[in-house]
């Protein structure tokens, strides 16, 4: 299994192709000319974002605040820059997970390829993203994919499913179509 590693990589973020509703997702890292972007689902975007939050939380509370891990996402980390182009992607992403280094105190990512693309499963024989960087860049992360996950269309007043903005067909209104 091929493994794509990235060490303090000059950049990685989540980011997006293409309008609201019609939006590819992808994480990427670049360590000067080099550029890795994997392809996830939005839901899987969200996740990584909350949950490398949590893991930051605890780390903090289980080290009593002597670990190096920010409260909040440092000044000068925000990257609010579109992905870096061409977006070429090397795989789907199927299983993403996370795990603290004490030693160097740092968060590694590892996306791992999908078996299939449809089930979302990973593939043993697969080529799987490692990243490691900083609890601060990992808060700076989280930030935007949170940003980019609540990007997307309006959510419909009476059942929630998102709108589009000829509108949609709501199953509150008994299938009638309801417009902005």
């Amino acid at each position: 299994m091929p493994v794509i590693s990235y060490d303090m990589p000059d950049r990685f973020v989540a980011g997006t192709i293409g309008q609201p509703g019609q939006r590819a997702f992808f994480l990427q890292a670049r360590e000067g000319a080099r550029v890795t972007s994997v392809a996830l689902e939005k839901f899987q975007v969200g996740l990584l974002a909350e949950r490398l939050e949590e893991l930051l939380d605890e780390v903090l509370r289980l080290s009593g605040g002597s670990a190096h891990v920010p409260a909040m996402t440092p000044e000068g980390l925000h990257d609010d820059s579109p992905l870096d182009q061409p977006v070429e992607e090397e795989f789907q992403v199927g299983s993403l997970s996370l795990a603290w280094d004490p030693e160097t105190e740092r968060i590694i990512v590892e996306a791992a390829e999908a078996a299939d693309a449809e089930a979302g499963e990973p593939d043993p024989e697969g080529s799987t993203l490692r990243v490691s960087i900083t609890a601060a860049h990992a808060r700076a992360f989280a930030e935007r994919a949170l940003k980019l996950v609540a990007a997307g269309r309006p959510p419909c007043p009476l059942c929630g499913l998102p709108l589009d903005a000829t509108g949609h067909v709501c199953p509150r209104q008994n299938g009638h179509l309801r417009t902005i």
